[in-house]
């Protein structure tokens, strides 16, 4: 998708700080932070969102977990980190790329929201 922000940075047409990368996903950190550590998982296949997914897109989907929790390892933030999916603008979807948030280094509280 050439209008996609997230498939320009895969391409590397636009610049993001990458903190991982393999021939599945890209992670990088959100330039607008939620957290002390706010880093973006995706995959370098384009599907806007969870509704687009097909049965042969789960083992890229379970490795962006994977390598979410490797991150959250290097990062140090194993005492406790969120994984985020939003799907559709009313969850608060705002790239129509599918990713997951990373978000650790505070206390989180519940419900979320």
């Amino acid at each position: 998708m050439t209008s996609c922000i997230f498939c320009k940075i895969v391409a590397k047409e636009m610049p993001a700080k990458i903190v991982y990368e393999d021939d599945t996903s890209v992670a990088f950190l959100d330039i607008n932070p939620q957290a002390p550590v706010h880093i973006l998982v995706i995959p370098r296949k384009h599907f806007a969102s969870a509704e687009e997914t097909e049965e042969a897109d789960a083992p890229v989907i379970g490795h962006l977990h994977r390598v979410a929790a490797k991150l959250a390892q290097e990062f140090k933030i194993t005492d406790g980190y969120r994984i985020v999916l939003n799907t559709g603008r009313g969850a608060g979807q705002s790239v129509f790329h599918f990713h997951l948030h990373l978000l650790g280094g505070r206390i989180f509280h519940w419900p979320a929201g």
